[in-house]
């Protein structure tokens, strides 16, 4: 898969079709229209994503960004795995956020990508003052030879399948919800750390994890899967936040892997979130928090061995 981050400046692509959304969590609404792409491409035409970084909310009114659900490494992992060709990974600033509609198709879709199939949600907008909708992509596409495909918002279980909701239902503590919405339990992923050691030396070893995703979409103590490279899923218990109960600092994810006891600095850690066990608390005596950690743990593995893994 290829990936561009900035305006190239010339056409990348000779026949394309072409999906255009922000793409946070890639949920089920956002792999229909994932799917739809690689049913028109067929042998003909390559798929390309346009995407934006930062996110616009997050570009417009920076103290009111919307909690990432993806990294954008994540992101990139999850759409190569989907058969996506090239991902353009359009820097979110002035220039762009000042393009209007019509300059918008011109100078990305046609000139650029060589679009011949657009497909999007029916509440898509886009350019200057999102100005675009549904019906001047389908007067754009009638005058520069693309098809537009616009596909109807995806309900599960009543529920509109959005990145909103899944933040809600996160925010809540409901990862069963959010995982019906995306498809696959909410996971986050980055590079194990050296730590201070506490957990190791109270019994309790962890891999430690700086988060790249800010802010968090949830925080607390939850019952986890973790994976690296082929390892396979493995079960555990994870700390997302502060670390309050040992006084601690910085937003980091804490894994403590059951009846596993290997040295996984550097490795880049998958963390699959599977239920909300309790929220972060401060502990002023060490045996006490001793003492939750070995409940924190029972807790898991009894939810863990009802749980089924994911793919």
């Amino acid at each position: 898969m290829r990936v561009v981050r900035d305006n190239p400046g010339r056409q990348l692509l000779s026949s394309s079709v072409v999906t255009i959304g922000n793409f946070d969590g890639l949920h089920l609404g956002h792999q229909a229209l994932i799917e739809r792409c690689l049913s028109l491409a067929g042998e003909k035409h390559s798929i390309a994503v346009v995407t934006f970084e930062p996110l616009p909310l997050a570009w417009f009114r920076p103290d009111a960004a919307p909690a990432r659900l993806l990294s954008v490494r994540q992101k990139l992992d999850f759409l190569e795995n989907a058969g996506i060709d090239l991902v353009w990974m359009m820097r979110f600033n002035q220039e762009l956020a000042d393009l209007s509609a019509e300059k918008f198709v011109q100078s990305v879709l046609v000139e650029t990508l060589a679009a011949r199939h657009v497909v999007v949600g029916e509440d898509f907008h886009y350019g200057k003052a999102r100005q675009g909708d549904i019906q001047t992509l389908l007067k754009s596409g009638r005058q520069m030879g693309f098809e537009l495909h616009p596909l109807a918002m995806l309900d599960v279980d009543g529920e509109r399948a959005s990145s909103s909701n899944i933040r809600a239902h996160l925010a809540a503590g409901d990862l069963e919800k959010a995982k019906r919405l995306l498809g696959r339990s909410f996971r986050m992923a980055g590079r194990v750390v050296r730590g201070r050691q506490l957990g190791r030396q109270l019994g309790y070893p962890t891999a430690n994890i700086r988060l790249a995703v800010s802010p968090s979409p949830l925080g607390g103590v939850f019952a986890v899967r973790a994976r690296w490279d082929e390892s396979g899923w493995h079960d555990g218990v994870a700390n997302l936040g502060t670390r309050p109960a040992v006084g601690g600092e910085g937003f980091l994810i804490e894994v403590h892997l059951f009846d596993f006891n290997e040295n996984l600095y550097g490795q880049r850690l998958e963390v699959a979130f599977i239920a909300k066990l309790r929220e972060e608390t401060h502990f002023d005596v060490i045996d006490d928090l001793v003492a939750q950690m070995r409940d924190d743990e029972q807790q898991a593995r009894n939810c863990l061995a009802l749980t089924a893994t994911d793919n």
